[in-house]
């Protein structure tokens, strides 16, 4: 029996649907990054008046008093150490829960809650909570601390301490599910071939585990390295002093009315579709590394 090739009645209604989806998804994105290439007379919205790069280059000079280069640096710094902290504590979390855990679920459930949790509450807890942490440092140097300790001092809160974890109660969940799915389909045979093989147990995780997981220990270095890099609402609060790059587009957005702020838009996507272009390209590469050795 010939299988027709005719489409059926309801496959353009959906395919209209999704275009509308896909439209409505990038559509924004699009409109920023043409935007971006105005001519020195263009304004925010269509029709364009000129293209060249002149609000790159507006970019680079600095945008009024916010400094661009330093925001910017902040941010990757930043994103690279929550990838890395994302990636070593999911691994060892996956690891660890293969075994029956005493209060595992507990433990679990918890860390999962932060995904449920409105992202500004989360951030105003970890800001209130490290405000209790610097009253208690203050205690601790005025009563026990030489003469001027307090002069020195200021906030606990900081880029790499209330931030950090801020957006590690974001990053994490994601990293621990996705561990969770990928130790659940693991075929321990491979382990016990291993051992019998001679190999320790660091033999066995470096040269047997880590080889067959990798694609999806690179997924999880990208999760945490692009929601991080994105991350406005649990920064918002528990940031410190130093802003992030999001965090200073989003002030941008009420002082800045050229398109420059687009040209910013572009550079910080265009990060993020580099930073998954390379993962992705990374996990290929590793996948197909781990086919041949199986072979």
């Amino acid at each position: 029996m010939a299988f027709s090739d005719k489409r059926s009645k309801g496959f353009w209604p959906l395919a209209f649907v999704f275009a509308l989806f896909v439209l409505f998804l990038y559509g924004p994105v699009i409109t920023i990054f043409v935007l971006s290439f105005q001519g020195p007379e263009g304004g925010l919205v269509f029709p364009m008046r000129g293209a060249s790069l002149h609000w790159y280059g507006e970019l680079w000079k600095g945008l009024g008093v916010v400094d661009i280069g330093a925001a910017l640096r902040r941010s990757l710094a930043l994103g690279v150490v929550v990838m890395g902290l994302t990636v070593l504590l999911a691994l060892s979390a996956g690891l660890a829960f293969r075994k029956k855990l005493t209060g595992g679920n507990m433990l679990f459930y918890v860390t999962v809650a932060s995904l449920i949790m409105p992202s500004i509450i989360v951030s105003l807890g970890i800001g209130l909570q490290f405000r209790l942490i610097d009253g208690a440092i203050k205690w601790a140097l005025t009563t026990f601390g030489p003469e001027g300790a307090l002069e020195g001092f200021n906030t606990s809160l900081g880029l790499y301490t209330s931030g950090l974890g801020a957006h590690l109660t974001w990053t994490l969940p994601f990293g621990l599910l996705i561990m969770f799915a990928v130790f659940n389909r693991f075929n321990p045979a491979y382990e016990e071939a291993a051992r019998d093989q001679g190999a320790t147990p660091w033999q066995t995780f470096w040269h047997v585990v880590l080889p067959l997981i990798g694609p999806s220990v690179v997924g999880i270095g990208m999760f945490g390295f692009t929601l991080s890099w994105d991350e406005i609402a649990r920064s918002s609060q528990a940031i410190g002093d130093l802003n992030t790059l999001p965090l200073e587009l989003q002030g941008l957005t009420t002082t800045v009315t050229s398109p420059a702020i687009y040209a910013l838009g572009t550079v910080t996507t265009a990060v993020s579709l580099l930073v998954i272009t390379l993962a992705l390209a990374t996990a290929a590469w590793l996948g197909r590394r781990s086919r041949r050795r199986a072979a």
